[in-house]
This record gives C-alpha cells, structure tokens and sequence, in this order.
C-alpha cells in the first residue's frame, strides 16, 4: 500500500462538520494515511487544534489566511507560543492574494513579514499562499530570506514556472493540488514536468478544488491520491515513486513530525 501525505487540508471547515472519521476512513482506505489540517483564523486555532489533537495521524498549521489579514492579527510571539504545541507544524497559511484582495496589500504584507518571522523562529515551514501576487511574493521572500533563513512551501501551486524555479533556488517546496488534474490546466501540467520531484507535495485544498472526476464536488483528503496519480502520469513514473518521494519531501520540509 502507498503512503500519501495530504499536506495541506481545511477539515475545521463546516463542509465537513460531524464527518472527519468518515473522511479519515475513507483517505486511509486508499492510502492518504496523514494530513495537515490548515489555519486560516486565529480565531479558530482552536478549532483546528482540537481536530489534530484528536486524531494521531491530522497535524496543524497556526496562522492568518491573506483574506482575513485586514480583520485578525497576531504577533510573532504569540505564534511562536502557539507552535510549540507538538501537534503544530507549519506557519500558515500566509501569504499575498491580489485577485481577491479581500484585505488592503499593505495589510497582507504587515502579516505575510510577522509569519515569516515566526517561522524564522521556531523553525517550521512557512504555508505561502500566492494568487495574481507572483512579483510581490518573489521579492519579499527573497529579501527576508537574506535576513535570515526559514522554511516554506508554496501551497496550491497553479502561477508562473518563475515562481517555482526562484522558490526552489531559495530552498522552497511546491505543493501541487487537484487543479493539476484539470483539462483546461495546460501550463500548470507544463510546469510539473520540468520542476524536480525531489521538491514536490501533495495536497487537497479540501475542501475545494476537488481534481477530476470528482471537479466541482466537495474535495477531501482520500482525492489527494488522484492528485499523485496525475503527477505520475505527467513525470512518467509510477504511483508508487510519486508516493514515497512525495512523502519523503513531506517529512524533511516538516520535520517535527515523526511517523
């Protein structure tokens, strides 16, 4: 049996209220046997803690989403406090979103520096999420990484191989979700051929972005599966590879898991 790491899931959310050991039956039957459950409150750590701290094989990321930067805040203390739960094991998601812009860009980067200074601290990965924010994002990871090293993912890769190729040049990893499954995703499928499977995740995003054939349904982590399958087919190896070097990532990214 395979073993895939669902790097990057939100099972707080209501869409999945009253079903997680349903969902996590139904990952574990075809091989998804781990995830990270993701903060996008800090007004609902606690929420996304409590599901962690319930289930062995469900960790935790503390931080603020980009869209609620404008309506929550939080200090680099007070997210170092909160990683040092042993169930918490990344910084995130954080980051840029200039399609949406829910909240102000001033405000995106006021958090997007506080996380990364977190990260910097404690040592765990950063989450980054970045839409329509390539440049933005590219310079300010490149100019905190001069202050001092960290971690970070880029979760939910779907932009330019830019991007990609100057996070990997500064050490990063890129999470790869269903919209690689997608048929119109032609660029993205492009990207995944050239970029080194050695840098690679997995991930959902559940419970959105659900990959084919399940596009336009609830997402959940069991679909992480398809997600490596896709990868498989578009790097030319199999399953089995896309599993363990996958998972492999997972464990030197995040490294305060021990399975």
């Amino acid at each position: 049996m395979v073993v895939i790491v669902d790097s990057h899931c939100h099972l707080d959310f209501p869409d999945f209220k009253g079903e997680i050991p349903e969902i996590i039956a139904r990952a574990d039957a075809v091989g998804v046997k781990y995830m990270q459950t993701i903060c996008t409150h800090i007004s609902k750590f606690p929420q996304v803690l409590a599901i962690a701290e319930k289930y062995d094989n469900i960790f935790a990321s503390v931080g603020i989403h980009p869209h609620e930067a404008a309506k929550e805040s939080v200090t680099v203390e007070e997210l170092v406090e909160f990683a040092s739960h042993e169930k918490v094991i990344g910084i995130g998601e954080t980051g840029l979103d200039y399609f949406y812009e829910h909240s102000p860009r001033d405000k995106q980067i006021e958090s997007f520096l506080i996380h990364i200074d977190a990260a910097r601290q404690t040592g765990l990965p950063l989450i980054v999420h970045t839409r329509d924010a390539d440049e933005d994002t590219i310079k300010i990871l490149t100019d905190e990484m001069k202050k001092g090293e960290f971690k970070f993912l880029i979760h939910c890769f779907s932009t330019s191989q830019q991007l990609a190729e100057k996070s990997i040049e500064l050490g990063g990893y890129i999470s790869i979700s269903g919209i690689v499954t997608f048929k119109k995703a032609v660029e993205l499928q492009e990207s995944v051929r050239k970029l080194p499977l050695n840098r690679l995740l997995v991930e959902t995003d559940a419970p959105f972005l659900a990959p084919v054939p399940f596009r336009g349904k609830r997402n959940e982590p069991a679909y992480t599966r398809n997600v490596a399958e896709k990868i498989a087919e578009l790097k030319s190896v199999s399953l089995e590879d896309v599993a363990k070097i996958t998972t492999d990532n997972f464990l030197k990214l995040f490294d305060k898991v021990s399975l």
